[in-house]
């Protein structure tokens, strides 16, 4: 109940109206509280919140207020003007986060649609491998990821020279050479290498052949057209879009 000075009608209906109070002077406002239990297992309160009170209200609680003062005690309306503002303040700070949380979503769509186009497409970021140089990937999907705009991508290992066989099938040799048949079992002939994928070649541009006891074959069909193609890793990378530092 009011108990203050004041000049006028007074009803206390109306004030606890104003004040969103019922008639034993409780809130009636939804107040929403956080709560938790400490090692004793005593309860105790973290946060109350009310985010429902407007400028509107306010202005309507000062109006009352400034009614049924003392004329002899007025109250510092400057103080209140700095309420309100305080209020407009908070009003227009939760108007601009709005604001701004729709214009990030608006931009990581955008985003997101431009950098389909990467998918299917080779990348570099700013790791470097243990010879120091740029590791390479391709793109297999674009997605957002905690707020941030990332690609899934399968790392190149290095490039593979194509060697083909008398019926121009591409002949299937691992990183040590071991020759592969369409069923995917070794073959006992191996292809020299040089360095993982990277063929040697004789005086006549053939590919370097060795049989199951590592003896030169001379006698063979297989050819190389000066041709590579990627060997990727079998594990996904997430990458960072803001990591990319080339696509090619």
């Amino acid at each position: 109940m009011y108990t203050g000075n004041y000049t006028g009608t007074y009803s206390d209906d109306k004030y606890n109206q104003i004040k969103n109070r019922d008639a034993n002077g409780y809130t009636t406002r939804d107040v929403t509280t956080n709560s938790k239990t400490d090692a004793s297992g005593n309860s105790y309160t973290t946060s109350i919140s009310n985010d429902q009170l407007s400028n509107s209200d306010f202005l309507n609680l000062m109006i009352q207020e400034l009614k049924l003062q003392d004329p002899t005690k007025p109250m510092d309306s400057q103080r209140m003007m700095d309420s309100q503002l305080q209020m407009s303040t908070m009003e227009t700070n939760r108007a601009m986060a709005a604001s701004m949380e729709k214009l990030v979503a608006t931009f990581n769509q955008t985003s997101l649609s431009n950098a389909t186009n990467m998918i299917g497409k080779n990348i570099e970021d700013i790791n470097t491998d243990d010879n120091g140089v740029s590791k390479a990937y391709r793109v297999l999907s674009v997605e957002t990821m905690n707020d941030q705009l990332v690609v899934k991508a399968r790392q190149i290992l290095y490039m593979e020279d194509i060697v083909k066989d008398a019926d121009g099938n591409r002949l299937m040799y691992d990183a040590d050479g071991f020759i592969y048949n369409e069923d995917g079992e070794k073959t006992g002939e191996k292809i020299v290498l040089k360095n993982p994928g990277q063929i040697a070649t004789d005086k006549d541009g053939k590919p370097m052949i060795l049989d199951e006891n590592n003896e030169t074959v001379e006698d063979h069909e297989y050819v190389y057209e000066g041709m590579t193609t990627p060997v990727f890793s079998s594990e996904i990378s997430t990458i960072p879009f803001e990591n990319i530092t080339k696509v090619f």
